[in-house]
């Protein structure tokens, strides 16, 4: 059966040290393939995987090279990187299946997710709500290491690839991460 994964923040091709080298690499191409075997090591190509946003920085080429070896069927929500040139060439690649615009809402399991690159308020007045009665933001931008790094401002988990150790979420361990966070029966 297939499952959902959902990322961030890759930034292929971004060869600033304050990108590769905080998540505790030597160089661009040594992230660029870690994050590719990560991903591989875990998304399968018929699994579904919402990235959501800068996909690539700088070298464009690379950065498309990169994109067009994950495993997947990729849906895109563009982030401040994403241009129109590079809109344009994510639907060249033969793994990508949507661009998304700048957020987009998916269901899974009874459970709303409103998927944006950035941290995005999504809920008021209904922290006692069941979470299946709430809208849960999953977002990137920020280059946080703690996916509730802004967990005081609503229901927002970060999902950037400083979070998971350059690896896609599993929507259901998020899922799970989450009720264990608010302490909700399983």
């Amino acid at each position: 059966m297939s499952k959902i994964f959902i990322t961030s923040d890759t930034h292929f091709g971004q060869d600033k040290d304050f990108i590769w080298g905080k998540r505790g690499f030597n160089s661009v191409d040594e992230m660029n393939s870690k994050i590719i075997q990560n991903w591989n090591n875990v998304v399968s190509p018929e699994d579904t995987v919402y990235h959501l946003g800068d996909v690539m920085l700088g070298d464009t080429e690379k950065g498309i090279h990169c994109l067009e070896q994950l495993n997947g069927k990729i849906h895109i929500v563009w982030g401040n990187h994403c241009t129109n040139t590079r809109k344009e060439l994510y639907k060249t690649c033969h793994n990508v299946v949507e661009s998304c615009g700048f957020a987009t809402i998916i269901k899974h399991k009874g459970y709303t997710f409103y998927l944006s690159h950035y941290p995005t308020i999504t809920s008021n007045y209904d922290v006692d709500k069941p979470l299946k009665s709430r809208v849960i933001n999953l977002a990137g931008h920020s280059h946080v290491f703690d996916p509730y790094s802004d967990w005081d401002k609503g229901l927002i988990y970060h999902v950037e690839m400083e979070t998971n150790n350059c690896t896609p979420w599993d929507l259901d361990i998020i899922i799970k991460n989450i009720k264990e966070k608010l302490n909700e029966e399983k």
